[in-house]
């Protein structure tokens, strides 16, 4: 036992198994918006239907996210990572070889399938690894893949789409699939990861029914709703708005990357002293953030300076979301987890949709910025609504999590 406390220590290299699996996803996940015009020319369509395979992999996501996890429920969870793994592996193979655009809709909806519940189920075993201090921060390691994808490899895989050939992308990512798989078998303790939920579909399926938990994924939604709302407009406010070349928007999206990347090592590190103090904060620096892009994107330096802000303001509430659900749905943490993944990426869909609303509106081309601002107006609201219901429902000596003391964890939050 002593030696299993003082393993816990230390971030373990299992962690990196972890995050080589969430690069090959970030990566898969958002360069198929640089390769759009090359899909487009290649498969004979227009642009607005190759951008249906964006949203074909994002409904992917949703409805992977809580299935697998479900009905996977009883497996053990190394086992569980190996196979979402080989599933994604497989759907970005098909992808290489789609003849059509019917088949590459349904390859990249297959890629979208593991996605939500590697990451779910990826948290679980992360936080199983490490010391009850340290959760937060083994969480946004892992998502640490994620956010290093945007710096390197969605500009690496564009790269190699625009010189080599749009297939030629998915087969380097199938590749990265691959050497995640081989890290899984090879990092991750068996005994670590073969703790499935003991109650199975059932078990997992009512944990859904609490309300902290819909209002945690609430939050997840508005909150990251609002970055989606100013995000996916950022080329045209950059380029409108503060002036830059169309060929500079590579270079900004990758101080987004950078900006993310430094968010969410910041709030995994915050969040294990104060969990809901570092999801406020970050909501906050969201709202103040985006209420404020009209004034930064009037000049060049502010813009970029605007970018790298945005990406860690969101991102600092990327590990504490993902650990206060599991936290609220203790008895089958890895549906739940997987539930916010498909909560993220419906705010992604949602949130440019809202934002799209703000520019056809004529509104001007930094109101999805402020859009945003309102929609983590909201999301604060919710967080808010969170706080009070489990200030109304805190019992002396009630375990949660299986950790601490409900009176005891609440210090922490």
């Amino acid at each position: 036992m002593i030696r299993s406390r003082k393993a816990k220590t230390f971030m373990p290299l299992a962690l990196l198994a972890l995050a080589v699996g969430a690069f090959g996803i970030g990566t898969t996940e958002f360069v198929m918006m640089g390769l759009l015009p090359d899909v487009a020319d290649d498969l004979g369509i227009s642009i607005p239907a190759a951008g249906h395979l964006v949203s074909a992999y994002a409904l992917g996501v949703v409805v992977g996210a809580p299935l697998l996890a479900a009905l996977t429920a009883r497996m053990s969870r190394r086992t569980v990572l190996v196979g979402l793994m080989a599933l994604f592996v497989v759907g970005n193979a098909l992808s290489a070889v789609a003849p059509g655009e019917t088949s590459l809709l349904a390859a990249r909806f297959l890629s979208g399938l593991p996605h939500g519940a590697f990451f779910g189920v990826g948290a679980v075993v992360a936080t199983g690894l490490v010391a009850p201090e340290r959760k937060a921060r083994s969480v946004s390691l892992m998502f640490l893949g994620l956010t290093v994808a945007n710096i390197v490899g969605v500009p690496a895989a564009t790269a190699m789409g625009q010189h080599l050939g749009w297939r030629a992308t998915f087969l380097g990512v199938s590749a990265i699939g691959v050497a995640a798989m081989a890290a899984l078998l090879l990092l991750i303790p068996r005994e670590s990861a073969a703790a499935p939920s003991a109650g199975g579909l059932r078990g997992e399926l009512r944990a859904l029914r609490s309300v902290p938990v819909w209002l945690a994924l609430g939050t997840t939604v508005a909150g990251f709703g609002a970055l989606f709302s100013a995000y996916s407009y950022i080329t045209p406010m950059l380029t409108d708005a503060a002036g830059y070349a169309d060929t500079s928007v590579t270079l900004l999206l990758a101080l987004f990357g950078v900006g993310a990347t430094a968010g969410n090592l910041l709030g995994g590190r915050l969040a294990d002293h104060s969990l809901r103090g570092t999801l406020f904060g970050g909501l906050v620096s969201l709202v103040v953030i985006l209420a404020l892009f009209p004034l930064l994107l009037t000049t060049q330096v502010t813009a970029a300076l605007a970018v790298i802000l945005l990406g860690a303001a969101a991102f600092v509430t990327g590990s504490p979301l993902q650990l206060m659900v599991m936290e609220k749905a203790s008895a089958a943490p890895s549906l739940a987890s997987s539930a916010n993944q498909a909560a993220f990426n419906l705010a992604n869909a949602g949130g440019a949709w809202i934002g799209g609303l703000a520019l056809a509106a004529g509104l001007g081309v930094t109101s999805p910025a402020l859009a945003g601002a309102a929609l983590a107006v909201l999301g604060l609201l919710v967080a808010a609504a969170a706080w009070a219901v489990d200030r109304r429902t805190v019992t002396p000596g009630r375990v949660v999590a299986g950790h601490l003391p409900e009176r005891a964890e609440a210090v922490r939050h």
